[in-house]
């Protein structure tokens, strides 16, 4: 059996899980706290609301969910609002209340979960530093096919078994785990990329995949969400966690072998492919590079600086913006499930233009070097003045535009500086230093993360992102040089 276009299925299927991915990922920072809206009525008026009801009673609401669940609240410690001329309380929830981490009567609960979140985040870090470091040079060891399901059945695992947590300990322990797992993808995408698609075609490929990054943010708090509304958050655990654990049965399918042997791929996509890499002429037993090869090139280091200053923005966003959003927005549930996709709209057509237009500056006659770091360029001058407009807003739509101005730049960007390691190297050295450079991001990530508990101001914090950029574009221009090919 011939099959058209089977790097075109290999890609499909790594967006496919690369959307699961950031479904996993995100149900932590969408269910950790969650503002809900009660209805403000009186004791007579309660008898006839089915929905979520509240009641003044002395000092204090008595809160009714619609499922019957009771909870009570210090008056003190609400907030009320006006809609359409019903008043509503709103009430902090999820898991942070549930496990008992966080009061909802204290005063300081915004705060206080913020920082708790940004140290769970760390270790989520820490174990995927740990893990990109790892996964770059496993992938090169066992191949793309071996190390997308050992990544996925560790993350698919993790989620699922964080439904069981009971306090911070163990939800910690899932989120290092699901951090051991879900790293792979991003030096194992760089590596598949390599093998799979000519180079002209590389940084479009390495878009799709960034573009499904952003798909994944983008469904993530609507399905994370109406998921926790209706059933809560364990059921949700585990049937985001379920998901990656289905896919591995086509990915195991389809993925039976490289381009150079798969038995569906016709002679003429077989020729297309492996004509156009720089790496044909190579001898097939290359073992690659060790790290400290790597290392002691100065080329390698535009990859590592680059990420390690760039890769904090997205981060921070993705970690924060369902915190920012209830907290100085005062956005519900609802309201944070139907705004906080909206940027990542933004980063997925980043992503897509990033990769198309160094792959059309190409084709025009311009060199890699050129145009990877025209790309690089472009997506730094769309990314700092967006983050400015976007924490001076004072309306959700204006602040939601140009937040995704961000992260689309963000992905302009990152989707040209992820393609530089195959730019670079070739065969079993491209995953090693993609591994590095993912190290790097998470590195200056945790410092980022470390630093913003310092910071009780959203302005300031978000502020601060943008000098990342010129960091980070210098870094990469600075030490890269050229970009081509390196001799062996």
């Amino acid at each position: 059996m011939k099959i058209k276009g089977v790097r075109w299925i290999v890609i499909g299927l790594i967006m496919l899980v690369t959307v699961i991915n950031y479904l996993d990922r995100g149900t932590l920072n969408y269910m950790w706290v969650a503002n809900i809206d009660y209805r403000l009525v009186s004791e007579t008026e309660a008898r006839n609301v089915k929905g979520n009801r509240a009641v003044l009673e002395g000092r204090q609401y008595i809160l009714t969910a619609a499922n019957g669940k009771k909870n009570f609240i210090e008056a003190s410690a609400v907030q009320l609002k006006e809609k359409e001329g019903v008043t509503f309380v709103t009430n902090r929830e999820g898991i942070a209340i549930d496990l008992g981490l966080i009061d909802r009567n204290d005063p300081d609960a915004s705060q206080k979960a913020k920082d708790l979140l940004g140290w769970i985040t760390i270790f989520f870090m820490i174990a995927y530093g740990i893990s990109q470091l790892v996964s770059g040079k496993l992938y090169d060891k066992i191949g793309c096919r071996k190390g997308f399901f050992w990544s996925v059945l560790v993350w698919g695992t993790a989620d699922a078994l964080a439904s069981l947590s009971r306090g911070i300990f163990s939800l910690t322990c899932c989120r290092m785990m699901l951090g051991l797992g879900e790293a792979g993808p991003w030096p194992g995408t760089t590596k598949s990329n390599a093998e799979w698609f000519p180079q002209k075609e590389r940084a479009f490929a390495q878009g799709l995949f960034g573009a499904a990054a952003s798909i994944g943010s983008i469904l993530a708090p609507i399905i994370i969400l109406m998921l926790f509304i209706a059933f809560g958050w364990q059921v949700t655990f585990v049937v985001v966690g379920a998901l990656g654990l289905i896919w591995l049965i086509p990915w195991l399918i389809v993925n039976k072998e490289g381009p150079k042997k798969h038995p569906w791929i016709t002679k003429e996509e077989r020729t297309y492919i492996l004509s156009g890499q720089p790496e044909k002429e190579l001898k097939s037993e290359d073992k690659g590079k060790s790290w400290g090869e790597l290392l002691r090139v100065k080329k390698n280091w535009s990859v590592i600086l680059g990420r390690f200053f760039l890769d904090p923005i997205w981060w921070m966003f993705v970690t924060f913006l369902p915190l920012y959003l209830a907290d100085v927005f005062h956005l519900n549930i609802k309201e944070v499930a139907f705004s906080a996709w909206v940027p990542y709209v933004g980063a997925a057509l980043g992503s897509v233009a990033g990769g198309w237009y160094s792959g059309w500056l190409i084709h025009r006659g311009h060199t890699v070097n050129y145009a990877r770091k025209a790309a690089m360029l472009l997506g730094g001058l769309i990314i700092v003045p967006s983050i400015l407009a976007a924490i001076l807003s004072t309306s959700v739509p204006v602040a939601i535009f140009f937040m995704a101005l961000v992260l689309g730049g963000f992905q302009f960007f990152i989707t040209n500086l992820q393609t530089i390691p195959s730019d670079l190297h070739c065969g079993k050295s491209v995953g090693s230093l993609a591994g590095l450079g993912g190290t790097a991001a998470v590195l200056g990530t945790i410092l980022a993360i470390l630093f913003a508990s310092y910071i009780t101001n959203w302005i300031l914090l978000f502020s601060l992102l943008s000098a990342l950029v010129p960091l980070s574009l210098g870094a990469v221009f600075l030490t890269v040089g050229e970009i081509k090919q390196l001799d062996k």
